[in-house]
């Protein structure tokens, strides 16, 4: 008929599946409604490549056909599938790889999400968990305190290549190819801090639905996972924290005009109408304290491993000021240990040298009250901070101390103890001090072509 448009097929199925999408977000937020601005973070995209949901951290991708068919076959999938890319972009398990394995971290992160979809006990998501998947719970459970995806890679780490291809046909549900390759490129991590405003923003909304929110037996899972998520950083932009602005001998080229410079010589003979600036202001790390807790309850390999880390960050170039005063204490219910350091190269020889004194019990306040005599005889009068590595378990300081403080934790599979108000807190992956070795796996996207084998809920 004339004037009549005629839809092609895919242009029909494009439509249509965005109906689908629609229904399948408005299903989950009648379900979880502490959660609405998570689930509508995430922009509808069309892939004709896919075979599952992805996403990048803006957009939540799939094929129209794919989601059609699997809409016709197992309909009730879709939420929880859904749901399962959401949580990687709460978890902020995208940005949070580092330098792991990025097949394995996938595969952990998979793990983590649909332990927490599983206890979540909303039964538009249930589904049933079968041996393999229980037993795999149980198994974690003896290892990690916490099924976050930073404990479970760790545990994953001592697993036999053919069990960690089983689990990960077990847990695939999204693809992970969107996923950005450089996960500390600037613009992944902007992405990354929109993801943690949205946690606390999710995490905020669970507090004022209270008993609605609670009554799930997984809702303190899902909101210990939020909470875990937030307190990772990269220790090196933390450590820039602790920098100031000061002059240092330098040429600066961005300050100095060859125009005028040329002028004066054309001028005047051999006389500059302008010199070229001979400092320049940077902003870096002068005076630092570094304080070990060295009670038993802490790893000696691993204190090592982070005074090296921290060492091979202030010695770069953009870092750390040429001229420094390092002060390391070694600390457990009294200070074990006094050293400062005055230059780069003395990092090196402490580092070579390090010996780990201490073995008692966990004190913090020894440490600030030598931190503030050393200060009021002049020795630290330009401190910046004071970074405590410690496991979190002892007696903080009652007052504010006169300069910033952060309490440095490893990750051990739960939240990361409280800290004073005045404190700052920084969760530190060990695999950032002491990296593992992970078993080989194919670094694949590893896809399901069979949506008949999807699991019936």
């Amino acid at each position: 008929m004339p004037g009549k448009h005629i839809e092609t097929q895919a242009e029909w199925e494009s439509a249509m599946a965005q109906k689908v999408f629609a229904a399948i977000r408005g299903e989950l937020y009648l379900a979880l409604p502490y959660m609405n601005a998570a689930l509508c973070a995430l922009t509808p995209a069309e892939q004709d490549s896919l075979t599952a949901f992805a996403t990048d951290g803006a957009r939540l991708c799939f094929a129209p056909g794919w989601l059609l068919g699997l809409y016709r076959k197992n309909h009730a999938y879709l939420p929880r599938a859904y749901l399962h890319s959401v949580l990687h972009c709460v978890f902020r398990h995208l940005w949070l790889r580092g330098s792991r394995d990025p097949a394995l971290w996938g595969l952990a992160c998979d793990i983590a999400v649909e332990h927490t979809l599983d206890r979540l006990g909303v039964p538009a998501l249930a589904r049933p968990v079968g041996w393999l998947r229980s037993e795999t719970y149980r198994k974690l459970a003896g290892q990690c305190r916490l099924l976050g995806a930073g404990p479970i890679y760790r545990a994953l780490c001592g697993y036999a290549p053919e069990e960690l291809a089983r689990l990960r046909e077990e847990f695939f549900c999204d693809s992970h190819r969107l996923w950005p390759k450089d996960p500390d490129a600037p613009a992944a991590q902007m992405q990354g801090s929109r993801w943690e405003q949205l946690g606390r923003q999710t995490q905020l909304s669970m507090q004022q639905a209270g008993s609605r929110a609670s009554a799930a037996d997984g809702a303190a899972a899902l909101a210990a996972q939020v909470q875990a998520g937030q307190s990772r950083r990269q220790y090196r932009d933390f450590l820039r924290r602790f920098a100031v602005w000061r002059e240092e001998p330098r040429l600066d080229p961005d300050e100095f005009d060859l125009g005028y410079y040329s002028y004066g010589l054309r001028t005047y003979g051999n006389l500059p109408l302008i010199e070229p600036l001979e400092t320049r202001e940077t902003k870096r790390v002068r005076d630092l304290a570094i304080v070990l807790d060295t009670s038993e309850s802490t790893s000696g390999e691993l204190v090592k491993a982070f005074l090296k880390e921290t060492f091979t960050l202030l010695k770069s170039a953009d870092t750390f000021f040429a001229k420094c005063r390092v002060l390391v204490l070694q600390c457990d219910d009294a200070v074990r240990s006094e050293t400062f350091l005055t230059d780069l190269d003395s990092l090196d020889r402490y580092a070579r040298n390090f010996v780990l004194k201490g073995g008692g019990g966990t004190d913090f306040r020894p440490a600030f009250a030598r931190i503030e005599e050393l200060r009021q005889e002049g020795r630290l009068r330009e401190l910046q901070g004071a970074l405590y590595f410690t496991d979190g378990k002892g007696t903080y300081p009652s007052r504010r101390p006169g300069y910033d403080t952060a309490f440095l934790f490893l990750d051990n599979g739960e939240p990361p103890p409280e800290v004073p108000p005045w404190a700052m807190r920084l969760v530190i992956e060990p695999e950032e001090l002491i990296q593992p070795k992970a078993p080989v796996l194919p670094p694949m996207d590893w896809a399901q072509d069979e949506m008949d084998d999807l699991p019936q809920l």
